[in-house]
């Protein structure tokens, strides 16, 4: 290895020590952890919030985004935290193509798959819920060899029946926009019509 020329001191003892401090400061070469090899992130995708009234079923969406096409070790997992709790209970899970429900009681009888993994879904169905339902729920996949950085995380609100509007929120929008709309045209076309007339009143007299 070359010396730069910077380490020629006029002291034998001097050189020495400064030679050694220069060799010390050379970059090492680093080397990538095997760990993350291979590896990429997965993707899941689910509604912020949904509003359900009580007593009907409710769908709770989750899609999913993977590199590698799914299979046989590809999981679903489904975990519920009740409204004011910190906990967090595992209560759906789905290998192999079987489903596995556990023991929690506000969920007996009441789950039902309907994903397809084929097309990336996820979702599951939830039988005449009530307001005991409300709460967070969070979707996990595992695609292997994808691993899941954040899962999907789904606000339930279980309503009343009178709550809930008789249409689509985009079709109320759309309604009132067009209304609105509707109603500044006339206004205008009024306002020209009574102009032109008051304008050949005033040519006439």
């Amino acid at each position: 290895v070359a010396v730069p020329g910077g380490c020629r001191p006029l002291v034998v003892g001097q050189r020495r020590q400064r030679c050694a401090l220069w060799v010390l400061l050379l970059p090492l070469p680093v080397s990538l952890s095997p760990v993350t090899a291979g590896v990429s992130a997965l993707e899941v995708y689910t509604p912020k919030e949904i509003y359900v009234a009580n007593g009907t079923q409710g769908k709770l969406p989750c899609k999913f985004k993977s590199a590698n096409t799914t299979s046989r070790l590809t999981t679903i997992s489904w975990s519920f935290q009740p409204e004011g709790s910190h906990t967090t209970v595992s209560f759906f899970h789905y290998s192999q193509g079987q489903v596995y429900i556990g023991d929690y009681p506000p969920f007996k009888d009441r789950i039902t798959w309907a994903g397809d993994l084929d097309k990336k879904d996820a979702s599951i169905n939830i039988e005449n819920i009530q307001f005991i339902h409300n709460g967070t729920y969070i979707c996990d996949v595992k695609n292997p060899p994808d691993i899941v950085v954040y899962p999907g995380y789904i606000r339930l609100y279980v309503v009343e029946k009178e709550v809930l509007p008789m249409f689509p929120v985009w079709v109320v929008v759309g309604i009132v926009t067009a209304v609105i709309g509707l109603t500044l045209l006339i206004s205008m076309i009024l306002a020209v019509l009574y102009r032109r007339r008051s304008s050949k009143r005033d040519y006439t007299g």
